[in-house]
């Protein structure tokens, strides 16, 4: 096979397994009522006058489903910390105990649990135009190089290739939905 060809096939695929690897983190982040470290990776935390990722400032633990601990290096930054994740708008009121900062994460009710399954349906979305993307940009390649000399069967089949690449990619957002949705709605 023509080493154009190939790269095309590994460039495509990369950029799909890209899509998955995002749309993992997207849903690591929509809470399913279960506490976990994850629900505060967008918390920025003003540690001394630089905006800090809140994992780069404390421990964060899930001692049991329903709460989240918070323990900061540096016990100074912990009003800090406290601001940081009101500020998020993550819908936590964090309770200062002094030395670490407790978080209880509510019930979720059926009404947010549709709206959280929405929200991972958009996040899915998301991730299928990027794959559609990577198959259609893939493709231009592949017509590109048949313009270019490539054997017109070799296209096609590189082309069904790209195609088959895409539906397999396709079926695991799909099939990881599935799981989300299950996570999401399970009481």
């Amino acid at each position: 096979m023509n080493e154009e060809v190939q790269f095309c096939l590994d460039e495509a695929e990369e950029s799909m397994q890209s899509a998955m690897l995002h749309l993992e983190k997207g849903f690591q982040k929509i809470r399913a009522g279960k506490a976990s470290p994850q629900m505060l990776d967008g918390v920025m935390v003003n540690y001394y006058g630089v905006p800090t990722a809140i994992a780069q400032t404390a421990n964060i633990n899930t001692p049991d489903p329903r709460q989240i601990i918070v323990q900061p290096w540096d016990k100074s930054i912990l009003h800090d910390i406290e601001k940081a994740i009101l500020a998020a708008n993550l819908g936590f009121n964090p309770s200062n105990e002094g030395e670490v900062l407790r978080i209880l994460v509510p019930a979720i009710t059926e009404q947010r649990r549709l709206e959280l399954v929405k929200q991972a349906k958009a996040e899915a979305e998301k991730s299928k135009i990027s794959i559609r993307s990577s198959r259609r940009s893939a493709n231009e390649y592949i017509k590109q190089l048949e313009k270019e000399g490539l054997d017109e069967d070799e296209a096609k089949r590189t082309q069904d290739t790209i195609q088959e690449l895409t539906n397999k990619f396709i079926e695991r957002v799909d099939k990881l939905m599935d799981l989300k949705e299950n996570d999401i709605m399970k009481v």
